[in-house]
């Protein structure tokens, strides 16, 4: 067989044996995995990526006859309906019986579950086909993982029944999750604003399905009803002055803060104290939900092992303070949102656990920025960051480096 000359061609090939699919769902889930592959090379819009390829390919294909070639036009044609040249897919005079029930679904079931912390969702629906000759009940899954703001992995198969006891069992085991039934309508908005967040990303997240099954779960979120008005978390303003002021005092007379001796704190290491309480409502305010008494493992994670690297400059007085102050905020901030003392305690736990890679990291300066990099430079010199005339003398005595570090 000669070798595909175009992709097009190399699609129509990997399609060969459509017509042999048992059902519609196996031709929605084939045809999804071959447009999988465009939306994974893809580097920038890639669901648009997906809808241009669609219709260059009923373009190039429009004048071929064969049975495999007109049966995935016409499940192309179902995943992506707002393709160009859609209206004018045809089914062809040897199409596989079940072709007349692409995409003819409807929804039987919609629910959500998660981890107390809030860290990461997922939306859970069940679909059949209005008549059993298209396939089986299948399941969407859609991972939305809070803290990065994207829809992190996306799984569509069955038996759908199976599928949600499965849910619903590792949910009832374990009491750091919940499992509740939920709104088809935020449930298509809130993986909806999720995946155009993934769609454009540069590089996907690893291993999963989402590229080989995103067509179809596209196809399916289209069959939800919409919402009428906004879904989700609109983006939260940061605390104003004095209500970070107040949320401070609150704390730092609670009973966390009375168990890490923060209280007590006075002299040379009351600022540190305040200068860790402001990097930790900084922190909180860097995601959409803005919420500062949301915090986890992983949370924790991110602001202990990355983000206070990049965005702040610690004397050794601060580093000490730091995780103690983590500690007792999450504490706090575990009490206050109601979750269970297991969570609060797994938190703690690995805090603990971070410092000594903490400590490693804030005596390497590895995950500094350059900008980050440059303020520390200025500290160790002795110069006052509140003198502008030792500040521009400073400048301009270490432009060349300067610019070497991309500051």
């Amino acid at each position: 067989m000669a070798t595909p000359q175009t992709p097009y061609d190399a699609v129509l090939h990997a399609a060969r044996d459509v017509t042999k699919l048992e059902s519609a769902l196996d031709a929605e889930m084939l045809g999804s995995a071959l447009l999988g592959s465009v939306y994974a090379i893809a580097e920038t819009d890639r669901d648009a990526a997906v809808r241009e390829f669609v219709t260059g390919f009923l373009a190039a294909t429009s004048r071929r006859r064969i049975a495999a070639a007109t049966t995935i036009r016409q499940v192309f044609a179902t995943l992506v309906p707002t393709a160009g040249g859609t209206e004018r897919v045809r089914p062809g005079s040897q199409a596989p019986t079940w072709t007349t029930q692409l995409g003819r679904v409807h929804l039987t079931g919609s629910w959500a579950y998660g981890d107390v912390y809030g860290d990461q969702t997922s939306y859970l629906a069940t679909f059949a086909y209005d008549d059993e000759s298209g396939g089986s009940e299948h399941a969407l899954v859609a991972l939305v993982d809070h803290n990065i703001g994207i829809t992190k992995d996306i799984f569509v198969g069955g038996p759908a029944e199976r599928i949600l006891e499965q849910v619903r069992q590792m949910c009832a085991d374990d009491e750091l999750t919940w499992f509740r039934s939920e709104d088809p309508s935020r449930l298509r908005g809130e993986v909806t604003r999720h995946l155009a967040v993934t769609d454009d990303l540069g590089e996907l997240p690893g291993e999963g399905s989402l590229a080989t099954d995103r067509a179809l779960v596209g196809a399916r979120l289209a069959m939800l009803p919409t919402a009428a008005g906004p879904i989700g978390l609109a983006e939260v303003e940061p605390l104003s002055a004095a209500e970070r002021t107040d949320l401070v005092r609150r704390f730092l007379a609670a009973p966390e803060a009375v168990r890490f001796g923060l209280d007590a704190v006075d002299g040379p290491e009351l600022a540190s104290l305040h200068f860790c309480l402001s990097l930790l409502l900084d922190h909180s305010a860097s995601f959409p939900d803005a919420d500062p008494m949301r915090w986890s493992p992983a949370v924790s994670g991110l602001f202990l092992l990355d983000w206070v690297h990049r965005r702040a400059v610690l004397d050794m007085d601060d580093a000490a303070m730091l995780p103690r102050v983590l500690r007792a905020w999450a504490r706090y901030a575990s009490r206050q949102r109601g979750l269970p003392e297991a969570a609060a305690t797994r938190t703690d736990e690995a805090i603990e656990e971070m410092v000594p890679e903490f400590a490693r990291l804030y005596s390497t300066g590895e995950r500094r920025s350059a900008a980050t990099a440059a303020v520390a430079q200025l500290m160790a010199d002795g110069v006052d960051p509140d003198d502008p005339a030792a500040l521009d003398a400073w400048i301009e005595a270490n432009r060349h480096r300067l610019a070497d570090d991309g500051t």
